[in-house]
């Protein structure tokens, strides 16, 4: 029996002011799976991202989750109800120290595995450094604590926007060496990424994002590289 359907888009559109960066975007992800959105710089996928997370506003029918309209709601609403997004850049809190980022993570008091203690154990890094003013931390710990904030709210959905830009490989294989911790307990994701193997090799199923519209997407196992490449960069 196949699992449920945890989120979907339907004719999801999404625009900055007068500009259009999202075209009728259907999507889903069921629970437990490991959806990846892949494209290049542009295509859309950030903002996908936005609009599922409540960031941009959309019609409440363009979005649901748990099979309930939400594309109206506010992001800390979204929040509440189990989905949490990990965001481009990081965005974490300068003035305060790592413990307290992961703290403000946990303040939705949603019950689940996830903890300032295990966090630490996902990251032992951030305990010896727990003290420190987060931004006074490299670019891939600084990583580690926007994922540990997200886990603290204990989501069934985590939603990781280019959670590898512009790190080092050795620090990339560590985040991603953590994913399988993260979701083992049934936890689903989206991973958005411009690396298209790995993307490809972590997740169950995957998008190609071009022009704000979906031009590719199947099992991610299934995905040959000329597909893939047309789905990409259109030619």
């Amino acid at each position: 029996m196949p699992e449920p359907v945890l989120l979907q888009t339907h004719d999801l559109v999404a625009r900055y002011g007068d500009f259009q960066a999202l075209f009728g975007i259907d999507f889903s992800v069921s629970a437990g799976e490991v959806v990846a959105v892949i494209g290049a710089n542009g295509a859309g996928k950030s903002t996908l991202m936005k609009a599922i997370i409540g960031l941009l506003p959309s019609p409440a029918g363009s979005v649901l989750y748990h099979a309930k309209p939400i594309g109206d709601l506010a992001a800390h609403e979204i929040t509440h109800l189990g989905m949490t997004l990990v965001p481009e850049g990081r965005q974490l809190f300068p003035s305060l120290s790592v413990e307290e980022n992961l703290v403000i993570g946990g303040q939705m008091n949603r019950p689940g595995p996830w903890s300032v203690a295990a966090v630490y154990d996902l990251f032992p890094v951030l305990k010896q450094r727990r003290h420190q003013p987060s931004t006074s931390l490299s670019g891939g710990q600084q990583q580690m604590v926007a994922i540990g904030r997200a886990l603290m709210s204990n989501p069934d959905l985590i939603l990781f926007d280019e959670v590898s830009l512009g790190l080092a490989p050795i620090i990339i294989n560590d985040i991603y060496a953590a994913l399988p911790r993260i979701i083992e307990q049934g936890m689903s994701a989206v991973i958005v990424e411009q690396d298209i193997s790995r993307a490809l090799a972590v997740s169950d199923r995957a998008y190609c994002l071009q022009e704000g519209r979906i031009s590719l997407e199947g099992p991610s196992g299934c995905l040959t590289r000329a597909a893939v490449n047309h789905a990409y960069f259109g030619v």
